[in-house]
Order: structure tokens, then C-alpha cells, then sequence
């Protein structure tokens, strides 16, 4: 009687495992990116010299000797001959594959591709040469995707990812509580992704290097080029510029985005603040002051014992805030906030004396006169719409401006009449 009720019910139990172990499994379909490559070995053969190239993602600029040098995000950097800036003349394209920052000590440009650091003599910029190359000295990083989709596993030793292509996956998971897909987490670049004494102009600061705007990670003091990623600060020594070396890989922060140096001292524009570092010793950045603000996107100009941050809301920067600070520095040690100002989507700036440059996105370019820090927006000079400003660069007389439209070009010596003398628009 005992093993007839037992029997059954052990048939039960088996049946009961053999159907769950079948309900464990499905197939479900979907797009997903997958990574596209290019090799070590091409990336790192590919710096050249083209005759030509569309402008067509414009990222930041640079000047130095009458020469206008405007990046191709991840592509490269174009050069104009700015001699007669009414009417810049297109001497070439120099491919860098993902190109983002750059500066020129010199004859040689020192700029980012991918991982590497690369040297480049523009002594002739219509023929230009690699001349040194620093490897895997930058995180693996991987360019801007679509969130919208699944991202597909990355493998770095394949080389680098220099695209996405959309792919539809049919494939059986196990079944759980919640799904886990692979999401390759990489340093992101720019949207679009500096020397002895304070600047004048509230650009990076010009000597025997050039000049870069308000967007930079990339600064020079003296033979070092300083450099910042999103938490880390480099300093390599270019006193050799044939064989650079790097000297200093210093984790210092979160978030950061942007850099500014006036002097010894390095101004850090981030997510959440800007911070402020002594770096008269460039191998040992020492933390001076910072001063908060609400989360948003950060670059930072300084001039005399003023410094003017904007701060950009939107999905990536984190909120709604979109705003003009200005701050009293005259104690570096203690920036007090003298005053704040609504803008619409403000991204890089610039100052020379009381000449206030704003780039506001889709508001375009707002001109201010900022002697009276109190009063900014009550003295507008100017406004030229109708274009999407990303940074500025100016040189006394002449405006260099940088936009998601293309580059523009204005003659300030009359402020009350700031006309455009010329443009270089992106091809569509």
C-alpha cells in the first residue's frame, strides 16, 4: 500500500522538473549597436596630410601665426591661412583619427588620437609629418551612441570603435527576474569633447604656442602640455618635442570637462563646480578653492580677479539650470558668486577687457559689456542669432567663433557696429 501512494508522487516531482527546466528558456529579438574597428596598427598609420576634407562636424579651434586650425570631431583638423580674415584661404586637412583636443608648442602639434598622443611638424601645414607618438597613454574610450539602442560588447583588443551599426539579434536567454545586457562603459568624448602670465583676452593664453578657446583639455605651461580627461590629469614634458614623455597621471576629480590656465594657476570647469589648483609644480596640481553650482555642463574664462562660468542644463548635463555666473577670485582661496544670469543654453565664452563673448547655443552669439559685473545683461551690445554657438576665440580686434553651423568670423574694433567679416559654413 505504501509504495502505490509513493509512486505516483514521485512521478509528479519528475514531471514537475522536466517542465520547469522547459520554461526557463525563450528567444526574444532586438537591435542592438555593434562596435565597428579600425586596428592599432591602421589607426596609427593613418596622420596625413589631405588636400581637402568637408567641414561637417566642426569641434574646437585653435590660432597661431595667422593660422586657423578647426577640428573635425574625430576625424582631424582642417587649416586656413587667416591672414586676411575677411577671407580665410583653405590650406588643408590633416587626418587624425579620433581627433578631439590640440595644441602647438612651436612647429609641432601635439593632439590627441584615440588613445595615443600624437606630435605632428606643421612647419609646412599643407605637408604635414608624425613626428612622435606617445601610445595607450589615454583610456580606451568609444564615440557617442544612440541610447535608444542596446550596445553591443566591445573587445579592445580588436582596436578602436570608430562607428556603431545597428544590428537585429535573435538569440535564447535565460529567464529572469530582469534582463542584463552588456553595456560597454568607455570615457565619453566632447559633444561636439593655455602658458605664463594671465591672458588678456580670456582666451587661452598666447606665447610661442597659440591659442585655444574656452572648451579646451588641453593647455600649455611652458615645454608642458597639461591635459584632462574626465577624472584625470596629465602632464607631459615637451623639452625634448621630438620625445616627449610623461611625467604625471593624477586621478583629481569627477565630471571634469573643461580647462583654463592663467599664470601657475589651473581653473577646471565640471559637472558640478569649478575647481581651482596651484600648478607651479605641473607634476603635483595642488587643490586651492572650489565653488559649487548646480549640476550642468561647465567651461570657465578668467581675467583679472574675475572668473565668468557657464552653466548648461539638458540630458547629459544633468538639469534644467541654464545660467551666467560671475565670481569674485580676488581671493583665489574663497570664489564668492557676485552674480548670476539666465541664458538659454550657453556653452563656451570668452573676455577681452570689459568685452563680454557668450556663446548660447541655439541663441546664437551674445556680445556684452561686462565692466559693471552687476549690470551684464543690462548692457547687451549685440546679438547675432540664427546660428548655434559653440565657442569662442578673441583676439583684440577680431572674434573667432565656432558653431554647429560652421565657423564665423567678426571685426569688434567699433563695438557699437561688431560686424561678421566672413564664414566657413558646414556642409550639409
Amino acid at each position: 500500500m505504501k509504495n502505490i501512494i509513493l509512486k505516483p508522487i514521485f512521478q509528479i516531482l519528475v514531471l514537475l522538473i522536466v517542465l520547469s527546466g522547459c520554461e526557463d528558456k525563450f528567444t526574444e529579438e532586438y537591435l542592438t549597436l555593434e562596435p565597428v574597428y579600425l586596428s592599432y596598427k591602421d589607426f596609427r598609420e593613418a596622420v596625413k596630410s589631405e588636400s581637402t576634407h568637408s567641414l561637417v562636424k566642426p569641434g574646437k579651434i585653435y590660432y597661431k601665426d595667422n593660422y586657423l586650425y578647426i577640428n573635425e570631431i574625430m576625424k582631424g583638423i582642417h587649416v586656413y591661412n587667416n591672414a586676411n580674415p575677411a577671407a580665410p584661404q583653405y590650406v588643408g586637412f590633416i587626418s587624425i583619427p579620433g581627433n578631439v583636443d590640440m595644441v602647438i608648442l612651436g612647429n609641432v602639434m601635439y593632439a590627441d588620437s584615440y588613445i595615443d598622443l600624437v606630435g605632428i611638424d606643421i612647419s609646412n601645414p599643407a605637408n604635414v609629418k608624425e613626428v612622435t607618438r606617445l601610445k595607450s597613454v589615454f583610456p580606451y574610450s568609444v564615440p557617442p551612441y544612440d541610447s535608444n539602442y542596446r550596445l553591443g560588447k566591445v573587445d579592445d583588443t580588436q582596436g578602436v570603435v570608430v562607428d556603431w551599426k545597428i544590428v537585429k539579434v535573435r538569440k535564447e536567454i535565460e529567464q529572469t527576474n530582469y534582463q542584463v545586457y552588456p553595456i560597454y562603459f568607455g570615457s565619453k568624448f566632447t559633444e561636439f569633447s593655455l602658458s605664463a602670465d594671465g591672458a588678456s583676452n580670456g582666451a587661452q593664453q598666447s606665447s610661442a604656442a597659440g591659442i585655444g578657446g574656452s572648451m579646451a583639455r588641453f593647455g600649455l605651461i611652458g615645454n608642458h602640455l597639461l591635459a584632462v580627461d574626465n577624472s584625470t590629469y596629465y602632464n607631459f614634458n615637451l623639452t625634448d618635442p621630438l620625445n616627449p614623455t610623461n611625467e604625471s597621471k593624477i586621478g583629481i576629480s569627477w565630471g571634469i570637462e573643461t580647462m583654463f590656465l592663467s599664470g601657475n594657476t589651473m581653473f577646471l570647469g565640471t559637472q558640478t563646480g569649478m575647481l581651482v589648483y596651484n600648478v607651479t609644480d605641473v607634476t603635483n596640481p595642488v587643490f586651492i578653492s572650489n565653488f559649487w553650482h548646480a549640476t550642468g555642463c561647465d567651461p570657465v574664462v578668467v581675467q583679472n580677479n574675475r572668473a565668468y562660468v557657464t552653466i548648461r542644463g539638458g540630458n547629459r548635463c544633468g538639469s534644467l539650470v541654464n545660467r551666467l555666473d560671475v565670481l569674485d577670485i580676488s581671493n583665489i582661496k574663497a570664489p564668492s558668486l557676485m552674480r548670476s544670469y539666465n541664458m538659454v543654453g550657453p556653452y563656451g565664452l570668452g573676455i577681452d577687457d570689459n568685452v563680454l563673448f557668450v556663446c548660447d547655443g541655439t541663441a546664437g552669439l551674445k556680445v556684452y559689456n561686462a565692466a559693471d559685473p552687476y549690470l551684464i545683461s543690462e548692457n547687451l551690445i549685440a546679438t547675432f542669432k540664427d546660428i548655434n554657438a559653440y565657442d569662442v576665440i578673441p583676439l583684440g580686434n577680431s572674434l573667432l567663433m565656432i558653431g554647429k553651423d560652421g565657423f564665423y568670423q567678426y571685426d569688434y574694433t567699433n563695438l557699437n557696429d561688431i560686424k561678421q567679416i566672413s564664414s566657413i559654413k558646414v556642409v550639409k
